[in-house]
């Protein structure tokens, strides 16, 4: 049973695709290069995808820089050190992100004649993103319906969020419990010129606390 899985490189699509492989789905990983401000995200998600074994591997160009409004898409500065707070947008936001990558998944996996969708949002431990939130998760879903020849037909599609009301402990739990390294992933918005990760930036705090409440060392920071 083919599903579409959207892979970028970091701790929790890794996760998530792991789920759908443990399910018993076969993966079909998608890759978007957006415009991000490095290239190590997309590195990992090729060494994920190694190591998941997907099916296939799609990288698809779709250059929301052309757009601007996001410092992950732009040279504005990416905010460090802050208190996170979900209530609070923060700049690192990429404006209509997860609704252009769930629309490209979608069409895949129309082609696939697949019904399901992985995507390895969070609404717990997370930037105040409003396309993690479990509304914007279940709209398009509902979307899907309506928007497909499949979906006219018919033909139900579900997008799986398995991680979405899991804190970042729990979901690095589950990962160990299905063997994963996380020592191949990348989660950091603004890295080293060598890619080490800068360990100020909201994803770098959010994965921090949660392996340290899980009580093991981060294998990206210790390798």
């Amino acid at each position: 049973m083919d599903c579409v899985v959207l892979l970028s490189g970091g701790l929790d699509s890794f996760t998530a695709a792991a789920m759908a492989r443990a399910k018993g789905f076969r993966l079909n990983a998608l890759t978007i290069r957006y415009g991000q401000r490095h290239a190590a995200e997309l590195d990992a998600a090729r060494r994920v995808a190694r190591v998941l074994e997907v099916e296939r591997h799609v990288e698809l160009d779709v250059n929301l820089s052309a757009f601007g409004g996001s410092s992950l898409t732009s040279d504005a500065l990416v905010p460090k050190d802050r208190p996170i707070d979900a209530a609070d947008i923060p700049s690192t936001y990429v404006p209509a992100r997860n609704t252009v990558f769930l629309a490209l998944a979608l069409g895949w996996a129309e082609v696939l004649q697949a019904r399901d969708i992985f995507i390895g949002v969070n609404a717990l431990d997370y930037s105040g993103y409003p396309d993690c939130r479990p509304e914007f998760i279940a709209a398009f879903e509902r979307l899907a319906a309506l928007a497909t020849a499949d979906g006219v037909r018919g033909g139900h599609f579900r997008i799986h969020a398995p991680l979405q009301m899991m804190t970042k402990a729990d979901i690095i739990r589950q990962g160990l419990a299905l063997g994963l390294d996380y020592s191949i992933t990348h989660s950091c918005y603004d890295p080293e010129v060598d890619g080490r990760p800068c360990g100020r930036c909201d994803s770098c705090t959010l994965r921090a606390a949660g392996f340290a409440q899980v009580g093991i060392a981060d294998p990206v920071i210790h390798r």
